[in-house]
């Protein structure tokens, strides 16, 4: 049987588990961490061992973002970003970071580049005035991004810079980090595994298996089903496309993925998915994929031994590596679903049900404030007439401890348990989300046309708590209602219709 480092230890009623039995899963989440969120699972034999892991990661992620960060001046890259054409002594993780920058750039071709920035930034201009940039802005942007960046002393380990390009280490030295962060957490005594989550980017090392959900970049919906579920163990996660992350122009959509030789957004390649037992290898594949063509991208990756891709093109096809069904969780032998209840939910056939071709969208925006701030624990469900919990939506939180926080959420567990790993996800940063009903109840079946209420539950740190719930009549008619905001959550709307 294929073990797990899934939240299925983890439940409400057990907070601390790992200071209670001798081995389990801490689960934590933090904010504001190279650039996003991040996301930590540890299997440890007891609770002190998982605290110290973590306390060992985050002290990596700090050493080396004082290093490669781009954000502060005090940083070791930003330093040597304002040096001109001498050799500077660096450390050994810059060196590192900027030679494997060298040696991706020659392995595709120039697709990955540092200043891909200047072309970007070309892109971002011409948004904000929605009319598409001029072809000599590109090419002038492109002509700089040619150029040569640095020039590197390996007897020496001091690197000159040699040109005057905006250089961003972005996605690259993201990978870089993670990998060094969850090799020191491993490290410590009385760990088993790691899983760590950077903004999507994901890492599982150690004993065990993680089941991976590769979003479907044409659904925005928080909650729609991914695309894929694998299964990774000892291997990193890559994932690059335009989620919601490019710009729009004349009301046409473009990526944030850009092409350093042609200086265009990636255009025919929507999402690419690399598999890699190192972080950086699929961090720079997933990149390049973007903008090379499939054929190029075939044959680069056959050149790279244990390397698994899924890449989706804008036109809805499907192009996976070999071995890409062999990590599809669906196929891996002696795994069974998991289930959530035994019972199954017996309906008078006569009752009109809902159907495939309706679809509840729950649209709301978090509330931003100033300065730094928690993000709220979020959960949204729907309870029948009868006030019972049919169907749990969502749940966004960190740490279970504070989850009684969501008092409404919380009794309705209570009062009707389910296993929370199959909804559990991080917070969320403000901004505007959607999440949809599609009619089915807790096991996975349609539930009948009627009455049913919608709730939207806010708890913050520091902040405040706010519930927000709106009965409807799911008749089969299309309908709209708009919630009232508050402190947290600053509207929200429902919209009940026919797909």
């Amino acid at each position: 049987m294929l073990k797990s480092l899934g939240l299925a230890a983890l439940s409400v009623t057990s907070p601390q588990l790992l200071a209670t039995q001798s081995s389990g899963i801490y689960v934590s989440q933090m904010d504001h961490l190279l650039g996003t969120s991040l996301d930590l699972k540890i299997a440890a034999s007891h609770f002190g061992a998982a605290k110290k892991a973590e306390a060992s990661l985050l002290a990596e992620v700090k050493r080396l973002s004082q290093i490669l960060g781009t954000y502060h001046p005090s940083t070791e890259f930003n330093q040597w970003m304002a040096s001109q054409g001498e050799f500077k002594p660096v450390s050994h993780d810059l060196f590192q970071v900027l030679q494997q920058f060298d040696t991706w750039q020659e392995k595709t071709g120039g697709l990955i580049n540092a200043s891909a920035e200047e072309i970007a930034q070309v892109w971002r201009t011409a948004s904000a005035q929605n009319q598409l940039p001029k072809d000599e802005n590109i090419q002038a942007a492109v002509n700089v991004a040619q150029q040569k960046h640095w020039e590197i002393n390996e007897a020496e380990q001091s690197i000159a810079r040699t040109s005057q390009a905006a250089l961003r280490l972005h996605s690259f030295a993201k990978s870089y980090v993670m990998q060094k962060a969850a090799d020191v957490a491993l490290a410590t005594e009385g760990v088993h595994g790691i899983v760590l989550n950077v903004g999507g980017d994901i890492i599982v090392q150690g004993n065990g298996m993680d089941q991976i959900s590769i979003k479907d970049p044409r659904n925005f919906a928080e909650n729609a089903a991914p695309h894929a579920q694998i299964l990774v163990e000892n291997k990193a996660v890559a994932t690059s496309g335009d989620y919601q992350r490019g710009f729009e122009i004349n009301k046409q959509w473009f990526s944030h993925v850009m092409n350093p030789l042609t200086g265009q957004p990636a255009s025919e390649i929507i999402s690419a998915t690399v598999v890699h037992p190192d972080a950086v290898t699929a961090g720079a594949l997933s990149t390049a994929f973007q903008v090379m063509s499939l054929e190029q991208s075939q044959q680069l990756a056959s050149t790279i031994p244990d390397t698994d891709y899924l890449i989706l093109t804008k036109s809805g096809e499907e192009y996976t590596s070999p071995n890409w069904n062999n990590l599809l969780a669906s196929n891996a032998p002696n795994v069974r679903p998991s289930s959530l209840s035994t019972n199954i939910l017996m309906v008078n056939q006569k009752e009109k049900m809902w159907t495939d071709k309706q679809e509840l969208q729950i649209k709301f925006e978090l509330a931003s404030f100033e300065g730094r701030f928690r993000r709220p624990f979020v959960a949204v469900w729907v309870e029948d007439e009868n006030h019972k919990p049919v169907r749990r939506i969502a749940l966004w939180f960190n740490k279970p401890r504070w989850l009684p926080d969501l008092r409404s959420w919380y009794a309705a567990q209570r009062e009707s348990a389910i296993d929370i790993a199959s909804l559990a996800s991080a917070t969320r940063s403000p901004g505007e989300y959607t999440l949809v009903w599609d009619g089915k109840d807790d096991v996975g079946q349609f539930v009948k046309q009627g009455k049913y209420t919608v709730y939207i539950e806010a708890a913050r740190e520091h902040g405040t708590y706010q519930l927000m719930k709106q009965e409807m009549n799911f008749n089969g008619k299309d309908q709209k209602q708009t919630l009232s905001g508050n402190e947290e959550v600053t509207g929200a709307s429902l919209s009940y219709v026919a797909k």
